[in-house]
């Protein structure tokens, strides 16, 4: 099978690239072709996977390869992962020093930051999208861009349900719970439900029995892993549910926001000062064997321990403990994905698709994440129980938010991207909307036409 990465050039390709040398299975990705506009990440990024297939010593590493040229890199793609980053960590870091001027938060996919980097990169998946209908119309794509949901919705838009979305959180959030229940992840049928980063467990069944409730009426289980820290054991029983880690941003947004205001820097800079260093040092010429690796492994290892930390702060968590660390394993899910499509091997995961009748309150065409059936003809969604009161409100006017940004993108009428911030929870004025707006078309180039 051939693979072809859209944003091949991205700090995260080597999680994928070492999924697939573990895979051994027959019928397993024989050539990877790297996608990006940026060629020096491109020369980056090649000298990492190179470096990862020496190190495994397997024989049949799938071959790399790496084009600028999107319509080369897409033909006779089977599968085709999109992972771009439109503005690149630039962009990220703006869009969240402009909220944080308005007050209200700029974090990449929740609120303000997650509505301007849509704005900006609906259109371009949009377009990668009509792409590959045209080039490579029986491939199948899998959505990691974020913000994930409207970006996955957009793409749906030309080519149907041969667009999958996927996110690790969900899958992170129900391993961390079953293994307090005493049960391997395998084992567990995790009842999650919402949007991309807006879903809740509701429950979490283990040989037909629902085992949350156990876990809910015990304050010290649930205070020993991330999610029960950040939002404590007195919420979670109030809830009776456990929240993915993003609700963070809604249930303690006023406190959160002030944590990120008093930073010394903002996430995206951070990641956008580290990668620097990164890829410079990764990209130098007449480095040693091995070289790139390690520099990516130490760049990695401080990425994943420094993750959400103003939210641990607020919550008076300090730093993540060793089995935090670990996350759901994004690169595994798509590799479970892609096998179950391509070799008809049934498997259950939670992901991003149209939700056609599974939630009510919600139409067919929209995104939303639930776990899913995955066969040969793609992922079918479980049916679910309704959401309850609470979780409608959040996840029907986030949703109205996406849906305002993809009329915008659409359209590029001023109107629909004011309505798509002042629609969202987080921003709390219709004045702060046209002000943010203001901000992010100033900044960003592609949003010039919206001031």
């Amino acid at each position: 099978m051939r693979l072809t990465i859209l944003g091949g050039g991205g700090f995260r390709v080597p999680l994928v690239y070492g999924a697939l040398l573990a895979d051994r299975a027959e019928g397993r990705v024989s050539h990877v072709t790297l996608y990006d506009e940026d060629p020096a990440r491109l020369t980056a990024m090649a000298r990492v996977l190179a470096d990862q297939a020496a190190a495994s010593g397997a024989a049949d590493a799938p071959a790399v390869t790496a084009t600028g040229d999107l319509d080369e890199a897409l033909r006779g793609a089977d599968f085709v992962f999109s992972a771009i980053r439109v503005g690149g960590l630039e962009g990220r870091a703006a869009d969240e020093r402009i909220a944080l001027a308005e007050g209200v938060l700029g974090q990449e996919t929740v609120g303000a930051g997650g509505i301007a980097y849509g704005l900006r990169t609906v259109p371009v998946a949009r377009e990668i999208a009509r792409r590959t209908a045209r080039i490579a119309p029986d491939a199948w794509v899998i959505n990691f861009t974020n913000p994930a949901g409207v970006v996955t919705e957009a793409m749906a838009e030309e080519l149907g349900d041969r667009v999958i979305g996927i996110c690790d959180s969900p899958v992170g959030l129900g391993r961390r719970i079953a293994r307090l229940l005493g049960a391997r992840p395998g084992e567990a049928w995790i009842d999650y439900v919402g949007l991309n980063h807006l879903g809740w467990v509701r429950g979490l069944r283990i040989g037909g029995r629902d085992e949350l409730p156990r876990l809910l009426a015990d304050p010290e289980a649930l205070e020993s892993f991330e999610e029960g820290r950040l939002f404590g054991a007195d919420w979670l029983r109030s809830l009776g549910a456990i929240p993915n880690e993003y609700l963070h941003y809604y249930y303690f947004n006023r406190d959160t926001v002030r944590a990120y205001q008093e930073a010394k820097q903002t996430r995206g800079a951070f990641l956008r000062d580290q990668q620097r260093g990164f890829y410079a040092e990764a990209g130098r010429p007449g480095q040693p064997a091995g070289a790139a690796l390690a520099a990516w492994d130490r760049t990695r290892a401080e990425r994943e321990a420094t993750y959400m930390s103003e939210n641990r702060e607020v919550a008076g968590v300090g730093e993540r403990e060793e089995s935090d660390l670990e996350s759901g394993g994004y690169e595994k899910v798509a590799l479970a994905l892609m096998r179950a499509i391509a070799r008809d091997e049934r498997a259950t995961l939670i992901l991003n698709v149209r939700n056609g009748a599974t939630l009510s309150v919600l139409d067919p065409e929209a995104v939303i994440e639930v776990p899913c059936l995955v066969d040969a003809n793609g992922a079918h969604p479980v049916s679910v129980a309704p959401l309850p009161l609470h979780a409608v409100g959040l996840v029907t006017s986030v949703k109205a938010a996406e849906r305002a940004v993809l009329a915008a993108a659409a359209s590029g009428s001023r109107a629909d991207a004011v309505k798509a911030f002042a629609l969202h929870p987080l921003v709390d004025s219709v004045a702060v909307a046209r002000r943010l707006l203001d901000g992010y078309a100033a900044e960003h180039p592609g949003l010039a036409h919206l001031r």
